[in-house]
């Protein structure tokens, strides 16, 4: 048996990403189910907190997906909010894939943007089928305009959603300013406005996502959502618990979502269960639970490790056929027992 290892780099990951992004929401939605139907393995991530790094940490994120995937692999994710000041993505990862067969890593590949994309697309699904299976808005408001949200605005509008305005907030206007007029797609909207206050665009927008670096919550009023809106609070850490208590909330996998001090965590804390849950992803697609607009509708994905899998392999088998890995056929030695 030979044991080769491909090596993918970002450029690489980004045009499949870039060039397929409606499979790639396919990709997530089939892993989302097959997880749903308990055809995976997704332990809690690890964080590795840094000394006198505070606002730091690298994530270990383990996961074997079955259903049609059959894969195991490590995503392993640093955040360094820090380095947006420098003037770099605030995230770096690599993402390892294991051969179910034999336990050998078959390929290694950058994985900052099949991070960003598994993003992006669970919002882009949570927001069609949380939005009642329409993809229309009369504004949509971005709340931190960084990577990350570059990714949720493609995915959205290369779904197909319909928004006549946009509005950007972000503590750095200028960054808003960049994301405006170097990622907007501005003659798909009737206007795009970067606004002074995040209340400005909260109390206008019925579909708001947040993609900040906030580590607790920074929005405590419950009437910024009086007009009921669709919030895709990715960032996780934005909201207090008191605005989850008025709405209606769904998530990727409630066990996972009720750790490090997220926003549904810190609810669970101060009411000591977790009532506030209206249900999952799946469980909406699935038609057992159900969403409506009498209340606010707050997505809160922890992110799971089976999604990069899912992502990456199939990144994985675009570029191994399309020529494009570097084949690395001696990075094991002993391979003779």
């Amino acid at each position: 048996m030979t044991f080769e290892l491909s090596i993918i780099n970002g450029k690489t990951v980004f045009d499949v990403v870039s060039t397929h992004r409606d499979v790639c929401v396919d990709i997530v939605r089939n892993a989302y189910l097959a997880h749903a139907n308990g055809q995976s393995v997704n332990p809690h991530s690890y964080f590795l907190k840094l000394p006198e790094k505070p606002d730091c940490r690298i994530i270990a994120l383990p996961a074997f997906l079955g259903d049609g995937f059959a894969v195991a692999g490590l995503k392993w994710i640093a955040s360094y909010p820090g380095n947006v000041q420098r003037g770099f993505p605030r995230a770096s990862a690599v993402l390892v894939l294991n051969s179910y067969e034999t336990g050998y890593p078959f390929a290694i590949l950058e994985s900052s943007i099949i991070s960003a994309a598994r993003t992006a697309a669970s919002a882009a699904l949570a927001a069609y089928w949380l939005n009642g299976q329409s993809r229309r808005a009369q504004s949509l408001g971005i709340v931190g305009t960084g990577f990350i949200a570059r990714y949720v605005y493609d995915f959205l509008l290369d779904a197909g959603w319909a928004i006549k305005e946009i509005r950007l907030y972000d503590k750095s206007p200028a960054e808003s300013e960049k994301f405006k007029n170097t990622a907007c797609r501005l003659e798909q909207h009737r206007s795009v406005t970067v606004v002074p206050h995040v209340t400005d665009l909260l109390t206008a927008s019925d579909l708001i996502v947040f993609t900040t670096v906030a580590s607790t919550p920074h929005i405590a009023d419950p009437w910024l959502f009086d007009h009921n809106p669709l919030v895709l609070h990715i960032s996780l850490r934005d909201l207090s618990p008191e605005i989850l208590l008025r709405s209606q909330n769904v998530v990727d996998d409630v066990d996972h979502v009720m750790k490090a001090n997220t926003s549904p965590h810190l609810t669970e804390q101060l009411t000591g269960n977790r009532n506030f849950v209206t249900g999952t992803l799946a469980e909406i697609m699935l038609g057992q639970r159900s969403v409506n607009r009498s209340r606010p509708i707050i997505f809160s994905p922890f992110g799971m490790g089976v999604l990069d899998l899912a992502v990456g392999k199939w990144v994985y088998d675009e570029a191994v056929a399309a020529g494009l890995d570097q084949r690395v056929s001696d990075f094991f030695y002993e391979t003779v027992r």
